[in-house]
Formats: C-alpha cells, sequence, structure tokens
C-alpha cells in the first residue's frame, strides 16, 4: 500500500511540474501594445514578435528579435530603470514553428536574405539544425547563441 501512495505522490508531482517555456510563454500581444525601442505595433507581426518578462510579471512586447536585444543590451537607453537581473523569461518566436521558445537557449541566423518588418533581421530558432539548414538555404553569414550577440552585431543588421 505504501508503494501506491509513493506513486501517487510522484505522479502528482510530475503533473504539476514547471511549465516549458513554450507553454509559460507570455499571452499575445493586444492590439495596443507597442515594441518599446522602435514604437510599432506589435500584434501585426505575430512571426517576428518576441518579449521579456520580469519577475514581478511586468513585460514588454517587440515586433522583432532585433529591438529585443536593442533593449536587453541598453534597456536605460529606452527609459527603463528595470535591471537585466529582474527578468524572468525571454521569448523568441521560432521561425519555422512559428511558435514562442526561449529566446536565450535559441539559435540566431544574421546576414541571410530573409527581412522582417524591420529590415535584416536576427532570426531565430530552437534546433541549432534547423538554423545551419536556414542558413545555407538563406546565405546567412552566422549562426549565433543568445550571449554572441552584442550592439555590433545588432549595428551590422542595420
Amino acid at each position: 500500500m505504501k508503494r501506491t501512495g509513493l506513486f501517487i505522490m510522484l505522479l502528482s508531482l510530475w503533473l504539476v511540474a514547471p511549465a516549458t517555456a513554450a507553454e509559460k510563454a507570455p499571452p499575445a500581444p493586444s492590439e495596443k501594445d507597442k515594441c518599446p525601442v522602435c514604437g510599432m505595433f506589435v500584434a501585426p507581426y505575430p512571426n517576428w514578435v518576441g518579449g521579456i518578462v520580469y519577475k514581478d510579471g511586468g513585460r514588454f512586447y517587440f515586433d522583432v528579435p532585433k529591438d529585443l536585444f536593442a533593449y536587453y543590451l541598453a534597456p536605460e537607453k529606452y527609459g527603463s530603470a528595470r535591471k537585466r537581473a529582474d527578468i524572468a523569461d525571454i521569448y523568441v518566436t521560432d521561425y519555422y514553428a512559428v511558435a514562442a521558445i526561449d529566446g536565450r537557449k535559441a539559435f540566431y541566423v544574421i546576414g541571410s536574405d530573409v527581412r522582417g518588418p524591420m529590415g535584416k533581421e536576427l532570426v531565430p530558432f530552437a534546433k541549432k539544425t534547423d538554423a545551419d539548414g536556414f542558413l545555407k538555404d538563406h546565405h546567412g553569414k552566422k549562426v549565433l547563441s543568445f550571449d554572441e550577440i552584442t550592439p555590433a552585431t545588432l549595428k551590422s543588421l542595420e
């Protein structure tokens, strides 16, 4: 009887386990949400939308990954008093799956022939194999991890 109780307890823990990044993704932006970097409305660009969610529940949406990184790398430039240490989650939209993925774990292709709503763009993927295939198919320059993206990377996309 004790084994049954242990099994039920373990099963219940599994059922309430933390959600994956896609399951925890913030709700879709409203028609009123604007990108804090460029001021564009975000909802018209669901294939490119990204988000930063803070530990206190506050969030910002971005129309493209390039603007998400511009904000992330220099939030004070956009009037934010928030700190990187206060960020709980970062989301971007996987180019092929068109689904929210963990932006910190994503792979980003730069220099491809694919343009986003703001021109040259960081194209995000959940899987390195997808990023590598896209790089080859769309004449990209490089696949970068989250931590490899710098202000110089963003400057190269202007």
